[in-house]
C-alpha cells in the first residue's frame, strides 16, 4: 500500500484523503481520486478537483500541480530578455 495524503475540500471543510500522489502532481490531470473521511466506516471513491483541495493548513496546492502552463510567463520573460510586469525597477529601453 503507498503513501496517502489528506486534505482539506474548500467548499465542505471535510478531510479527503488522496492515495495517487503521482496523479495529484502531475499538472495535466485536473482531477483526483480520493475518499472522505467521515463517519466510522471508510467512504466510496470520488473525484475532486484539484483547485478544491488545499493542505490541512489552509495553504492552497502548488499551482504547478494543476496548471500545465504555471511557467509559461517565465519562460517567455527568459526568451524575450525582459522581466514580468510586476518587476517595476527593470528598465526596458526609451
Amino acid at each position: 500500500m503507498g503513501a496517502k495524503m489528506l486534505f482539506k475540500d474548500t467548499s465542505t471543510n471535510h478531510l479527503v484523503e488522496v492515495a495517487d500522489i503521482v496523479t495529484l502532481s502531475n499538472p495535466y490531470e485536473l482531477t483526483v481520486v480520493g475518499r472522505y473521511l467521515w463517519g466510522e466506516e471508510m467512504q466510496d471513491p470520488e473525484v475532486f478537483d484539484k483547485t478544491q483541495l488545499c493542505f490541512l493548513s489552509g495553504e492552497a496546492l502548488p499551482r504547478c500541480w494543476h496548471d500545465s502552463r504555471y511557467r509559461d510567463r517565465e519562460v517567455r520573460r527568459l526568451r524575450c530578455g525582459t522581466k514580468a510586469a510586476e518587476d517595476g525597477d527593470y528598465y526596458q529601453g526609451a
